[in-house]
């Protein structure tokens, strides 16, 4: 049974081509036990936990009608109590899209899009481009956007991507692909941390064991791929986007928000 406090009412109402309401639930997995760096959903960012940054821009996203929290952990829920964050206890989980199945068990909606908790400088923009107006049945999206420095491309926390002229990912790895063997004319591309998901694609990731390329590389999102499941990537411009891996990359976001004026 999942403990719930949900403070905001419905955000938006969203339509789809046929004049019917939508539901597009945005989830927040929000993870104390970080391997590198131990409760960095709650790091300090200008007197504010990096969970409510997330939250702040997430909530401005026209396209969201609903958006919680997912935490297995009260030290998190706490904070998000303090500053009236929607939360969700979960059981603990290791994976991402496993917190948020079970988010989906106990509330419905037509598609589940992460926000990933530990992106505090992402913008609302961004995650209104992950849903599409038509939502069909087995559907899973990531937003990429193109790498644009060495730093960047070679820091194995950047997720890259290849993809097909459909845009549909032919695979994913934290070492930088394809290889300029014969070629330098090429843009490379990097996972986002917005991804979006239908219930069945989320119940087909619960009941699918791990994935040989998926344990190697250490990225869920591989299951999908290795059973010839399709991920749509849909591209976003770069906004300076930063995952907070470790307390280095922290630092690193302090200094942007600190010569940021519209914050």
């Amino acid at each position: 049974m999942l403990s719930f406090s949900l403070y905001s009412s419905p955000l938006h109402k969203i339509y789809n081509l046929w004049g019917c309401i939508m539901k597009i639930l945005g989830v927040i997995p929000a993870r104390y036990g970080s391997t590198r760096f131990p409760g960095k959903p709650l790091a300090d960012i200008l007197g504010k936990p990096m969970i409510w940054w997330v939250y702040q821009q997430a909530k401005k996203a026209e396209k969201l009608t609903d958006l919680v929290v997912a935490t297995d952990d009260k030290r998190i829920t706490k904070v998000c109590d303090q500053y009236k964050i929607p939360w969700i206890m979960t059981r603990i989980h290791y994976s991402a899209i496993s917190r948020i199945h079970e988010v989906s068990e106990c509330i419905d909606a037509d598609l589940y899009v992460q926000i990933n908790g530990d992106e505090p400088l992402i913008k609302h923009e961004m995650i209104n481009q992950i849903v599409p107006k038509i939502i069909i049945k087995d559907f899973v999206a990531n937003l990429v956007c193109k790498i644009k420095t060495p730093n960047e491309l070679l820091d194995p926390s950047n997720i890259k991507i290849v993809f097909n002229k459909n845009k549909e990912i032919l695979y994913m790895s934290r070492t930088p692909i394809p290889n300029p063997y014969r070629c330098l004319e090429f843009d490379y591309y990097k996972h986002v941390g917005i991804l979006a998901y239908t219930k069945s694609m989320l119940d087909f990731f619960v009941k699918t064991a791990v994935s040989k390329y998926e344990k190697i590389e250490g990225l869920e999102t591989l299951r999908f791929i290795e059973h010839n499941k399709k991920i749509l990537c849909i591209e976003t411009d770069n906004f300076r986007t930063l995952s907070v891996d470790t307390p280095k990359d922290l630092e690193s976001v302090k200094t942007i928000f600190e010569s940021r004026r519209d914050i």
